[in-house]
């Protein structure tokens, strides 16, 4: 078969960054979710409840939420190279001093670092990707690098509750060992981020010339329709009613993600078995949200549509936590939990593809990190919803229907509002406009 010259531009470019970029995503992801498996033991050895803990693991997404905007738009203007590279290896050092935690204040203190620290990372890869996928591609790009997330769970379960077992190693407590093993990768990638990524197209020497100009060609001429068709500046990308409608979606979306996430640990625990078998049972869910991750992806870009396979994702996460609620404490809570995580990861691919519909340059960086930055407002409601329902009622059944509550909500704002008509047709090429 005689490959044309888009079908080997474009697998030159899926083969040089979308393996680069899942494991720079799998260790980001990996470093913000092992403090749930640390709460198994770290808990008690520091002094905090469910509510606290709760409180001060979601403290990471106030320092994210501050930071996002100004590290997007600063990516824009000096390059992903080097700023991604300064994102991972300061993340990495934070992470690692997760360990030296005392208490309550001073694990507090190190989330919010580690927020401020990590802050730009996945709005920085969405804006990278316009550089250099066409907009017919991307939520497939997007879909395979937020792959990473699920299997950073499910790969890293079991990882980290097996480093729970090295009491002693060090002087270390267990939970401390896990923190600095597992940031160790994270500064070694960040340094190799340095020499390997490459910026934008035209400085791509792994391109032959005619595919550097294809790529460049296609990409500046879909920026520029965009432009043209939706308009919108810098400052009325913080304002613009697709971007609020994003945000709040995407707060639904996080809220009832991470406040499953961080607890699910503690969750699976309470079925009665040992700290390695949670780590395999957690897994599970993870799984079914990497394998409803790709398939959406793909569907979304096969049919050419984002909205309607939000709203189905979005109402699937809903209907997994209510089963989650109502069989707590039994191996059903599992598969709820399955059924809800399928949908929280199918959701990645058709919601990252919608802001680069209207966004372009720097607003497309201030735009994409706002929608972040607020919807990781989610990260810290989430986990302090589930940690207040417990205490108050002994039970996590009450913080996972709160949580359904809140997927609803996106579904609703998905199948009623986000709209957004698309500026460019997909396969079109665009000739570059004469200056």
């Amino acid at each position: 078969m005689v490959r044309s010259l888009e079908q080997i531009t474009m697998r030159k470019v899926y083969l040089r960054i979308l393996p680069f970029a899942a494991l720079t995503y799998f260790f980001c992801y990996l470093d913000r979710i092992n403090v749930g498996f640390a709460a198994l033991t770290m808990n008690k050895d520091i002094g905090l409840d469910a509510a606290i803990y709760g409180m001060a693991a979601g403290a990471f997404f106030w320092g994210y939420v501050l930071f996002e905007v100004p590290s997007n738009i600063i990516l824009e203007k000096v390059g992903a190279r080097i700023w991604i590279a300064r994102i991972m290896i300061t993340w990495g050092l934070i992470s690692g001093a997760t360990a030296f935690a005392t208490g309550p204040y001073s694990f507090m203190a190190i989330r919010f670092l580690l927020g401020l620290a990590e802050a730009g990372l996945f709005p920085g890869f969405v804006l990278y990707f316009t550089y250099w996928f066409p907009a017919q591609y991307r939520a497939r790009i997007n879909s395979g690098v937020t792959l990473a997330l699920p299997i950073a769970v499910a790969a890293g379960a079991p990882v980290s509750t097996a480093l729970l077992g090295l009491d002693g190693l060090w002087g270390l407590k267990g939970w401390q060992v896990m923190y600095v093993l597992e940031a160790i990768p994270t500064v070694l990638i960040g340094v190799a981020v340095f020499f390997y990524l490459t910026d934008r197209p035209e400085k791509a020497h792994w391109l032959k010339a005619e595919e550097r100009g294809w790529l460049a060609n296609r990409i500046t001429g879909e920026q520029r329709r965009i432009e043209a068709h939706h308009g919108v500046g810098l400052l009325r990308s913080f304002w613009d009613p697709k971007v609020m409608l994003l945000s709040l979606n995407y707060i639904g979306i996080v809220t009832a993600s991470l406040g499953m996430l961080l607890f699910l640990p503690t969750i699976v625990k309470e079925l009665g078995i040992s700290n390695m078998q949670v780590g395999w049972v957690t897994m599970i869910p993870y799984g079914c949200g990497a394998v409803a991750m790709v398939f959406c992806g793909w569907l979304s870009d096969r049919i050419g549509e984002r909205r309607w396979t939000l709203f189905w994702t979005c109402a699937l996460s809903a209907a997994g936590l209510v089963i989650a609620g109502l069989t707590i404490g039994t191996w059903w809570s599992v598969v709820g939990m399955s059924i809800a995580a399928a949908g929280f990861y199918g959701t990645k691919g058709p919601f990252w593809s919608m802001p680069t519909m209207f966004l372009t340059g720097t607003a497309a960086a201030s735009g994409i990190a706002w929608i972040n930055s607020l919807g990781n407002l989610g990260g810290f409601f989430g986990p302090s919803m589930v940690g207040w329902a417990k205490n108050l009622s002994g039970s996590f059944a009450g913080g996972l229907y709160a949580l359904a509550v809140c997927a609803l909500i996106s579904a609703v704002i998905s199948l009623f509002w986000l709209r957004i008509p698309r500026a460019v047709a997909a396969g079109e090429e665009y000739p570059v406009p004469a200056e």
